[in-house]
């Protein structure tokens, strides 16, 4: 059921009859299931009896109507049972210490009688949709810990060409440092990512992935950072972005090259404060996130080309991880193809031991221009056309290339022409990304996806040994 259907369960408390009865009908015409207790102790006893969405706790009652004592340590004992569960407090003898001391025991907002309707509903919404997203992540991780065998995830790299990654990764993943991963397509950048999120401290939280090159410009502030209810034609519900959702936990940005200038300043913004608005709202939020990122491109270069903010980059890579082509670590074909062999041998119920000699002398000798992705491909449509007990040279489709003739154009397919032009244009502008779109009239979005689409990759700048 999408958010916006959600029936939320509050428990209202407060002293005073006509109180109770103008939120209990306030809210219900609004479709909250509501329940109303008029004293701390059935508060308590409601909360251990019921799970709730939200408490909406006034601070004063018939032992003392003016201090906000007794709601203040109720709103103590509330922690001790429940610590996420959202906590807004009311009071008509409202202090700004008296709001500190309730914000700092945990309260997610402080409302003074009387209040504003619409503020109030907003308040509710936001902080019951907040909690829902919490909860709904902590039994997705819970269940995606029992799937993987406890966060485990296949990391193959035997080649002494990544030993450098594995030795960042050992080193970098235990500290909050912001990392950007950088490699050609297909080199299993976001396997790295998880790798780093697996050895964090905040390993048990989310990893939230966002494909930022797959964003149009119009929906990539509310993907981010979240929209109010009414902010645009569509916003038919308050609805929280990828920063929030990974709120102490990671968030992984991918193709962060292709993140339009515009929005690079924002994104800055998040990354230097730690405070975001939701589209639509003025209301400052939090959050604290670490960040890594990945990207194909050279961000130096796109910088020098005034494409992409130096500052941004600056805090993006406290550290950078190089994930070699595979075509430089040769040695990890072999494990890389036996892990997908078992994969797929499995998901496609067929016994098959292995390779066959030639088979292997052909994965190796293959350049794998879509790198680990493409070996992938390979292996799952092996196993597909295998009728033997091991995989056949026949069966990976892999032809070596023929340089002795010059493609010609007349007898392509249009993909086969479209990935030709693309790749003439990379190697024309030395993989420089908006050269290669501009004089094929192509935006840097539009053109990263064709890149993807054909299995194409960057060409890496030469190292030079310091």
């Amino acid at each position: 059921m999408p958010d916006s259907e959600k029936t939320y369960r509050v428990l209202v408390a407060d002293d005073q009859p006509a109180v109770l009865d103008a939120l209990k009908m306030l809210l219900r015409s609004e479709g909250f299931d509501v329940s109303a207790v008029r004293s701390p102790q059935v508060v308590l006893e409601s909360l251990a009896m019921r799970e709730y969405d939200l408490l909406l706790l006034d601070l004063n009652y018939a032992r003392d109507t003016t201090s906000g004592r007794e709601g203040i340590q109720t709103l103590e004992r509330i922690r001790q049972i429940d610590s996420l569960v959202p906590v807004i407090v009311m009071t008509a003898w409202g202090t700004i210490d008296l709001a500190v001391e309730a914000i700092r025991l945990g309260a997610r907002d402080f409302v003074q009688k009387p209040w504003d309707d619409e503020r109030l509903l907003n308040t509710i919404r936001t902080q019951a949709e907040l909690y829902h997203s919490l909860r709904r992540a902590q039994r997705l991780e819970a269940e995606n810990r029992l799937f993987r065998g406890q966060r485990k995830i296949t990391f193959i790299a035997e080649s002494p060409a990544m030993r450098p990654a594995v030795d960042a990764i050992a080193q970098v993943g235990p500290s909050d440092a912001n990392v950007l991963i950088t490699g050609e397509h297909g080199t299993g950048k976001e396997v790295v990512a998880q790798a780093l999120h697996s050895v964090s401290l905040c390993s048990d939280k989310q990893l939230i992935t966002v494909n930022t090159g797959g964003l149009p410009e119009g929906t990539f502030e509310s993907e981010l950072f979240g929209h109010v209810k009414g902010a645009f034609t569509d916003a038919r519900a308050d609805r929280i972005g990828r920063f929030e959702m990974a709120d102490g936990g990671t968030l992984f940005l991918d193709e962060i090259a292709n993140v339009p200038i515009r929005q690079q300043a924002k994104l800055l913004r998040v990354l230097e404060t730690g405070e975001l608005e939701r589209v639509g709202s003025s209301r400052t939020r939090q959050i604290n996130v670490r960040v890594l990122s990945a990207t194909n491109a050279d961000l130096r270069a796109e910088c020098a080309a005034g494409t992409f903010r130096e500052d941004l980059l600056f805090r993006l890579n406290t550290v950078e991880i190089h994930i070699p082509p595979l075509r430089e670590r040769r040695e990890d074909v072999p494990p890389l193809s036996a892990h997908f062999l078992s994969k797929y041998a499995s998901r496609y119920r067929k016994q098959i031991s292995g390779f066959t000699p030639e088979a292997m002398e052909k994965l190796l000798e293959y350049s794998w221009p879509g790198n680990v992705r493409e070996l992938d491909h390979t292996i799952e449509r092996a196993v597909i056309m295998c009728r033997e007990g091991q995989i056949q040279a026949a069966n990976l489709g892999l032809q070596l290339p023929n340089r002795s003739r010059s493609p010609n154009l007349a007898e392509m397919s249009l993909e086969e022409a479209e990935a030709l032009l693309i790749s003439k244009a990379l190697a024309r502008y030395s993989g420089n990304i908006s050269q290669a779109a501009e004089v094929l009239g192509l935006s840097r979005g539009t053109f990263y996806r064709r890149m993807e689409k054909h299995g194409l990759y960057v060409p890496s700048p030469v190292r030079k040994d310091k």
